[in-house]
């Protein structure tokens, strides 16, 4: 089931589906993971401004999805950045497909384009948002330092 991210009720949950990406792997670019607190806080400003949604599976969050902000500059207003973290549990199961498939439309109307940073080697995340119809526009090199190395991101971007 696919819904509406909630601050206080969805906070811990999605912190928990976060914290091995910021501990253990480059995908984001954090050094320490939020907190329950932390989490809620953004999920209440994404939902406040863009969209923030959560897959459960069960009793459990499986992922989310959320877009925000591209940039602060008015004329990027039109633009937004979309993320979606999936449970290590749970990948490879349609989870991350069903979250956008549900966000991106949820956008449309609203934004005119939608873009993703993905930090290099993904593998999986470049063909999720491949299959989804985001084309590559360029590579930020050694754009960040990250458990020990230099890390490339790459940017793809999707007119809605």
């Amino acid at each position: 089931m696919i819904r509406a991210a909630e601050p206080a009720r969805d906070g811990a949950g999605c912190a928990a589906i976060y914290r091995p990406f910021v501990t253990d792997t480059w995908v984001s670019f954090e050094q320490e993971p939020p907190d329950t607190n932390e989490m809620a806080r953004r999920i209440g400003e994404c939902s406040a401004s863009h969209a923030w949604l959560v897959a459960e599976i069960g009793d459990a969050l499986a992922g989310y999805a959320y877009a925000g902000p591209h940039r602060l500059r008015a004329a990027y207003a039109s633009s937004c950045d979309v993320a979606v973290y999936v449970a290590p549990t749970h990948q490879g199961r349609g989870v991350g497909k069903a979250l956008y498939g549900e966000l991106l439309p949820s956008l449309a109307g609203r934004y005119h384009a939608a873009f993703a940073g993905i930090a290099l080697p993904n593998d999986a995340s470049i063909g999720l948002h491949e299959a989804l119809g985001f084309t590559k526009i360029g590579v930020y090199r050694e754009v960040g330092w990250k458990l020990g190395d230099w890390r490339d991101v790459a940017w793809w971007q999707r007119r809605l």
